[in-house]
């Protein structure tokens, strides 16, 4: 037998046995990361304090991203079963953006919430992606 052969054998034997390994291989997991959590910006403007009253840490909440915005060609609205409760503040907003102007899965919820005067510290926003 050649030594060619005998290496086109080989590479044939080890690739017959490589698929099956592959072939029963388990897909990874998609699991969600925090990206980030930031307050709500805009919360006095919108209707973060007609709402308030039934916000709950944890509840889920829906990012929205609007490139037309006139403020701000990042802007993500934050809504919150339909209502806008306010937006991912411009400072924290490049990575959501550009995430979602991908296509990317992300998620949103409630994390935490302050009877505060200040409106920025009322809402914190824990926003997840899916990996």
């Amino acid at each position: 037998m050649s030594r060619r052969a005998f290496l086109q054998s080989l590479t044939a034997l080890l690739s017959g046995l490589a698929l099956p390994a592959i072939s029963q291989a388990k897909p990874e997991r998609m699991q969600w990361k925090t990206l980030q959590t930031s307050p709500v910006a805009g919360f006095q403007y919108h209707q973060g304090e007609t709402l308030w009253p039934q916000l709950a840490t944890g509840q889920p909440l829906t990012l929205v991203r609007e490139p037309g915005n006139r403020f701000d060609q990042r802007a993500v609205r934050i809504d919150w079963q339909g209502e806008k409760l306010g937006y991912i503040p411009a400072i924290d907003n490049a990575a959501i953006s550009q995430l979602l102007d991908r296509g990317e899965t992300l998620s949103a919820s409630i994390a935490g919430l302050k009877n505060s005067k200040n409106p920025w510290e009322r809402i914190e926003v824990e926003v997840r992606w899916k990996v």
